[in-house]
């Protein structure tokens, strides 16, 4: 009589019900969340940043030279190979430290896995890949929190330093900036065919190419004359991203939409159909706000609004200090840099050209 074989894992993504920064709260159901929030919390003089123009961290003036940086950012499983898993989800989380123009200094771990349900090796392999890239980011993970969870998730606590002048906000683009987008688009898109089995090895490594790579040019990019603002897009899209630039200037932001990278093979993907139910959602939260070109494809509007897990920087800069954001993105190694569009003057919404 032979012996049962052992059972297989389930796949990661099979015990979430969604992936990366597609998790994320829809944008317009986040604004009615905070909105319902007590506006009379004490806010203390040393706090640079706040939830104000939904930045990518909170900022706390320590003395005339340094400034703490604060983020934390989680989500449950976008790819099955839990090393990478936990390899986006510790990249992603860094990532806000260098929107802001820091440095990451240490990092906490926060856990909550289904302990009955998957392997001990299983989730040992997510936390080595969340080291593996706090490590390659020069910071030990200090510590953290664990829970058992019906849905894996993973994520990091990320504290960085930055002096106090150098912080860039997501709200002080200025009339005629110019804007520069560090990663190309698509990641959605691919975790979409992913989950449905549909990417190929290729595909796979792209996605991968792309979500472990730190945004490490953000502090060097802080420090250039001519750099206005920062921000990394993630969950709500490059137009969501750029819709917070726009709100928070009072400006018009204008993109075109034939410079944007992309990253290769998403757009046939996409008119394949293969788009998150994130994407839908971003839209129906922003669009009203959001002037598109007539004719413009079904498909690019699902990239447009394409959560990105651990996405691009986005820079907005003088004209005059264009060459120098492109020429630090490409010592960093981020090939795909591009300039993708401007700040004009007018009502704070989005046009895509």
């Amino acid at each position: 009589m032979n012996a049962p074989e052992p059972s297989r894992p389930p796949r990661l993504t099979s015990l979430s019900h969604g992936g990366g920064c597609g998790c994320k709260i829809a944008p317009g159901v986040l604004s009615e969340i905070l909105r319902s929030m007590p506006s009379t919390l004490p806010v203390p003089t040393q706090l640079m940043v706040g939830i104000e123009t939904a930045d990518d961290a909170a900022v706390y003036r320590l003395n005339d030279d340094q400034a703490l940086i604060a983020t934390t950012d989680f989500f449950m499983p976008i790819v099955d190979d839990p090393y990478d898993f936990g390899r986006i989800a510790a990249t992603n989380a860094i990532s806000d430290v260098y929107a802001m123009g820091g440095t990451p200094i240490l990092a906490l771990g926060i856990v909550g896995m289904p302990i009955n349900v998957l392997p001990l090796e299983t989730i040992g392999r997510i936390l080595e890949g969340g080291q593996s890239v706090c490590a390659a980011a020069g910071i030990p993970i200090a510590g953290g929190h664990t829970i058992d969870s019906v849905e894996p998730i993973y994520g990091l606590v990320v504290l960085g330093l930055a002096h106090p002048s150098r912080i860039k906000r997501n709200a002080d683009a200025q009339p005629g900036d110019v804007l520069v987008l560090g990663k190309p688009l698509g990641v959605g898109v691919l975790s979409a065919a992913l989950k449905k089995e549909q990417l190929d090895a290729q595909g796979y490594r792209r996605m991968i190419d792309s979500t472990t790579k730190l945004n490490t040019p953000g502090a060097e990019l802080a420090a250039l004359e001519g750099v206005h603002a920062l921000t990394d897009v993630t969950g709500f899209g490059l137009a969501g991203h750029s819709l917070e630039l726009a709100r928070g200037a009072g400006c018009t932001v204008r993109i075109e939409w034939r410079r944007v990278p992309l990253i290769e093979g998403v757009r046939e993907l996409a008119a394949q159909g293969f788009v998150t139910g994130a994407s839908g959602r971003n839209w129906t939260s922003y669009g009203a706000d959001v002037r598109l070109p007539e004719g413009y494809a079904v498909e690019d509007r699902a990239l447009l609004t394409d959560p990105q897990t651990s996405g691009g920087l986005l820079v907005s800069c003088s004209r005059e200090a264009a060459e120098a954001v492109l020429a630090v993105f490409r010592r960093h190694g981020f090939a795909s840099a591009a300039l993708i569009g401007e700040v004009v003057a007018g009502a704070p919404v989005l046009e895509v050209v």
